[in-house]
């Protein structure tokens, strides 16, 4: 039996209950009528449950999946929305002004050392997710004690299996897809990751159609490009959605209860990349790539990320600085903002980055490990706390626990920027990674990390 994870309905529905109750609407009597036919809820941690629904309970969840999202921005606070319609974010590609922009940010667009910056960003975002890897889907104590049990906590150097108490192994068992790969003992060049297929798939996507591409065009590149089965979460409902004929951006809202998980924040490195010291049109380019799989704060996240992103490729100003930046595009009573500023405000009151971490968990417990609020709140803390340290960036924000690996891919490449060029990136994260990428997008397999900034830096140049 193939038990397709992230689009059973009888799973779905109870992330949708959630997450409509984290936007602010009432499902109590949604909740009622699927709790009293038997129904369940969400699976905590996978994606999806063992054993398939009755045929009577499937049918229930599609039904509650379609009447909810119906009124779908109920409740909604308006500075939350995403794009409501594609030609909108297209208008914003071409040049159109988003009234929503509430502060003036200088456009400032400098490609002056930009290749060594991008070549140091494609390596951190790299390392940072390799290291988190291994630890994906394990909750905040079992990567304590598997760091602890063998010498490496605070976190400083790749996890690794040696000295690890049976029992401990046991109890907290590694990221079954990622152990082969991502240990300390069995590093050999960086493993395919979703946190670096989709800058691979945006760097096609601006070679293909350059910066105005529009989110259609995204769509069309997925269904040429990516394998289904390397899709979750937001990405792979959008997917499902494409394949039964539904267009962006409904490919977001229909029985997609991931619209606001991290998903389009991990794919928004390139359009930071390429728009150097232009932290705005590299936010309107994320949203126009993020509007395919995710509204509201699942854009906003994106957003954030790549004006952060774009300022530090620019060159200007330290992590705080580009931290600001990324915060001005978003809406300022957003959800997504204010945890962010949390997290900040935390990483600046506390010399102890575990005390962060433990404040942050308590103040996001009610949102699932994969949502982009909590990870946002935690990649913004981890970077202010290490002041920009390629290393101390890495591992906390790998060290506090939610999507490890794509917190700490996000960190790495912000880190990496900062750092100014791949030489002053530590050996000990760039050496094992070997120069070599895998991966199952086009033909970019093998491919060097260098190359990759060439290629990028060519599409930052083109106008």
């Amino acid at each position: 039996m193939i038990r397709l994870t992230w689009v059973q309905p009888e799973d779905l529905i109870g992330h949708e209950l959630h997450q409509a109750e984290l936007e602010g609407r009432d499902v109590s009597a949604f909740r009622s009528r699927w709790l009293a036919a038997g129904g369940h809820e969400a699976p905590p941690r996978a994606g999806a449950t063992p054993t398939p629904a009755p045929a009577h309970l499937r049918a229930l969840a599609e039904q509650l999946l379609d009447e909810l999202s119906t009124p779908l921005w109920a409740g909604v606070p308006h500075g939350e929305w995403g794009l409501p319609c594609s030609s909108e974010a297209e208008s914003l590609g071409k040049g159109g002004h988003n009234p929503r922009y509430r502060v003036p940010i200088t456009e400032a667009p400098t490609t002056n050392g930009l290749l060594p910056r991008l070549h140091a960003a494609w390596l951190g975002r790299a390392a940072g997710c390799l290291l988190g890897k291994p630890v994906e889907k394990l909750d905040l104590p079992g990567i304590r004690q598997l760091a602890k049990a063998t010498g490496n906590w605070p976190l400083s150097t790749w996890f690794t299996e040696e000295g690890v108490p049976p029992a401990l192994r046991e109890a907290y068992p590694w990221n079954k897809r990622s152990a082969r790969t991502s240990l300390a003992e069995n590093i050999d060049g960086m493993p395919e990751d979703d946190d670096l297929n989709y800058p691979l798939l945006n760097l096609v996507l601006l070679q293909r159609h350059g910066k105005t591409f529009t989110t259609t065009d995204v769509a069309r590149l997925w269904l040429d490009e990516l394998p289904a089965g390397r899709t979750f979460t937001a990405e792979r409902i959008a997917y499902r959605n494409l394949l039964d004929g539904i267009e962006p951006p409904h490919t977001a809202t229909h029985r997609n209860p991931f619209r606001e998980w991290i998903g389009a924040l991990i794919r928004a490195d390139v359009h930071g990349w390429t728009n150097p010291g232009a932290p705005r049109a590299a936010a309107e380019q994320a949203r126009r790539d993020a509007t395919l799989t995710h509204t509201a704060n699942g854009v906003h996240g994106a957003e954030f990320a790549a004006a952060t992103i774009a300022e530090a490729a620019g060159g200007r100003g330290d992590v705080h600085h580009c931290l600001r930046v990324g915060l001005d595009v978003v809406p300022p009573d957003s959800r997504l903002a204010r945890a962010v500023r949390h997290g900040i405000q935390l990483a600046e009151g506390e010399r102890d980055f575990d005390r962060v971490v433990d404040r942050l968990h308590a103040a996001h417990a009610g949102h699932h490990w994969v949502h982009v609020i909590p990870n946002a709140a935690l990649l913004a803390a981890a970077l202010t706390h290490a002041d920009g340290d390629f290393t101390g960036s890495i591992t906390r924000a790998v060290s506090g626990g939610w999507d490890t690996d794509s917190n700490g891919a996000t960190a790495g490449s912000v880190a990496g920027l900062l750092a100014g060029s791949a030489d002053r990136v530590p050996d000990q994260w760039t050496t094992p990674l070997k120069n070599r990428l895998a991966t199952s997008v086009g033909d970019f397999d093998g491919i060097g990390f260098d190359t990759l900034a060439e290629l990028t830096a060519r599409e930052a140049h083109r106008s």
